[in-house]
């Protein structure tokens, strides 16, 4: 059978019992693992979309979640779909102006949320929302209303409204409109991304088919499924039998890939980043012979390259590496994990090399939630990945290069439109059906795809030169006391680097040598821990194009994230609310004549 909507992947699971028989849905309830197998599934899902007709919604009603990811997100999704309404995820990091913004914009009836802390916050804002009537908890929460009573009303009205159900699901098409997702928001109000049903199966399939994952594995999933990526990767997920355990919280990520010896998940470059930094942290720890041999090993994996056949020599020091070090690497998250999904930002190249030579494939994608997302990605086949590049192109996907390498796509996952906004729709969508994607990118004479920067964060200098900034940023974030920076110098004679140090790795240089601090900006100010950063930059520098080269740090004591607002949900950087937060430390590094102003931190260290 073909799948066209996202409710069609209930009747896969019968069409191909050997194939996606072991299929799970996994959530953490009271401390312990619940397993809802395929049967479990449907019977919710139907009973969710009978209940929500029985309590009254109808047909093109918006239902939002806001949520971490579990089982029932998904009992939602489905029984939205196959209810002819259409589910709004609001990522649950977002403040209440936010949230209320998205809830009145997309006109959503009811809202479910997953704790008691986010239905204080709902509740806080309630006299706002201008069309949610009902607020309702995954959890039980003392006074709420528990989303149980959805599932259970469609169960006691089976006999009225299992046909209308039936009715509705098979008027609908796969051009109807399934999810509205907003955007991150790095500038401006974020806007509601309309996909349909064939929108997200189609790159759900699309991936499938380079994907090496099966009914025989299991993988974790923890960025917010209300993010387009995890959201469509779900669904590949489902598409392939996969088995899919939702993690409790950010802080357990660790203990379930270890616990579970899953065979795979999607992450951030941030996350890989700081899986990184914790093995570093541990090789400081070793005898002095010891980490001799893991910095050796280190060098060894930064010079790796995916399928190619190394040298003789090469590959003798690479199995004393993996037998020495990479191994502990794999032992210490799971010895089956052989895929890594790694999309939302640029990838540092030498952590791809590195992951690589330890037996950690990351496969790195490019996309937009405007396309469902994936339009390219790196998979695992010989000649089909290269560091440093986002992958080739996807089957039935288009893309190309404008004059001024703006990256165009035509895609069955474009999205509808922008909700409620036919202006915007248009601006990105030409007469010709092209996506305007607004990041600037090239391709290989091989077909690969590589990005090098968004259009409208490229900016020129006051010599008349440009600069892409996420290029020097991603070559800065290399050094292990670095965490965050933004490029700044936009119309000045030079770039300077906004950053954001890793505190971790500060205070353990500070205690080495021997400087004392009270805080992060007691730290930040202090003239030996200045000079370490500027050796740190020079450093990299000479990796760097001359007008590429940063002449000037701003340090801050600041610590970036979606809550402290500097990051958005899917951890790009907000570049104009940091340039406007820092505005006048970046005013006075090029006007020498004013004092520097001093930095003030979030923390309360």
């Amino acid at each position: 059978m073909q799948i066209k909507r996202n409710f069609d992947l209930l009747d896969r699971f019968n069409q191909y019992p050997d194939t996606i028989g072991k299929f799970k849905l996994a959530g953490v309830e009271n401390g312990k693992w619940r397993e809802y197998n395929t049967k479990d599934y449907k019977d919710i899902v139907w009973n969710v979309s009978m209940g929500l007709l029985s309590s009254g919604f109808k047909p093109g009603d918006k239902i939002a979640t806001i949520t971490n990811n579990r089982p029932e997100w998904n009992f939602m999704e489905m029984g939205i779909g196959m209810a002819g309404m259409v589910h709004v995820p609001v990522h649950p990091t977002l403040s209440e102006d936010e949230i209320t913004y998205i809830l009145n914009h997309s006109e959503s009836s009811m809202v479910i949320v997953s704790d008691s802390a986010l239905y204080k916050k709902l509740q806080n804002v309630k006299d706002k929302l201008s069309f949610t009537h009902r607020i309702l908890t995954f959890n039980q929460v003392e006074g709420a209303e528990n989303w149980s009573v959805i599932p259970e009303s469609g169960k006691a009205n089976a006999a009225e409204y299992y046909d209308k159900v039936m009715d509705i699901r098979e008027s609908i098409s796969e051009e109807d409109l399934l999810t509205i997702i907003y955007t991150s928001g790095t500038t401006g109000l974020p806007k509601g991304v309309m996909l349909s049903h064939k929108n997200l199966m189609s790159n759900a399939i699309g991936t499938s088919e380079i994907q090496h994952l099966n009914h025989n594995h299991k993988a974790l999933s923890f960025l917010p499924l209300s993010h387009v990526f995890e959201h469509m990767v779900n669904y590949q997920y489902h598409y392939l039998g996969v088995s899919v355990y939702y993690a409790e919280s950010i802080n357990t990520i660790a203990r379930d890939i270890k616990d579970l010896q899953v065979d795979g998940f999607i992450a951030v470059p941030r996350l890989l980043e700081s899986i990184y930094d914790k093995i570093m942290q541990k090789a400081k720890k070793l005898s002095s012979a010891k980490r001799f041999i893991f910095m050796q090993s280190l060098k060894l994996a930064e010079q790796y390259t995916p399928y190619k056949k190394h040298s003789l020599s090469y590959r003798i020091r690479h199995y004393l590496a993996d037998k020495l070090v990479f191994s502990k690497w794999r032992e210490a998250l799971s010895p089956n994990l052989t895929f890594i999904g790694c999309g939302g930002s640029a990838l540092q190249p030498r952590l791809a090399r590195i992951f690589w030579a330890a037996g950690l494939p990351v496969f790195e994608g490019y996309g937009l939630t405007e396309t469902s997302p994936v339009v390219a990605v790196n998979y695992s086949k010989p000649g089909f990945v290269m560091a440093g590049s986002v992958g080739k192109i996807l089957k039935d996907v288009d893309v190309k290069i404008a004059d001024d390498g703006e990256i165009l796509i035509k895609s069955p996952g474009l999205m509808i439109g922008y909700y409620k906004d036919p202006v915007a729709t248009s601006d990105v969508i030409d007469k010709d059906g092209w996506f305007h994607s607004g990041d600037i990118g090239e391709l290989t004479q091989e077909g690969f795809l590589k990005i090098t920067d968004r259009k409208k964060e490229i900016f020129k200098m006051s010599n008349g030169k440009y600069v892409a900034p996420q290029q020097i940023e991603n070559k800065l974030k290399e050094s292990f006391y670095i965490q965050q920076l933004m490029i700044v110098g936009e119309n000045q004679k030079y770039p300077a680097a906004i950053i954001s140090p890793n505190f971790q790795e500060l205070a353990q240089w500070c205690q080495k040598k021997k400087i004392q601090f009270q805080d992060h900006t007691d730290l930040i100010r202090n003239t030996e821990v200045v000079k370490h950063f500027q050796e740190e930059i020079r450093k990299f520098n000479k990796k760097l194009s001359e007008s590429d080269q940063v002449k000037k740090i701003i340090l801050i004591a600041d610590e970036w994230s979606p809550i402290t607002g500097e990051l958005s949900s899917s951890l790009k950087l907000k570049r104009q609310v940091i340039i406007q937060k820092y505005k006048d430390l970046v005013e006075a590094v090029y006007n020498p004549k004013r004092e520097p102003i001093a930095v003030k931190s979030n923390d309360n260290n």
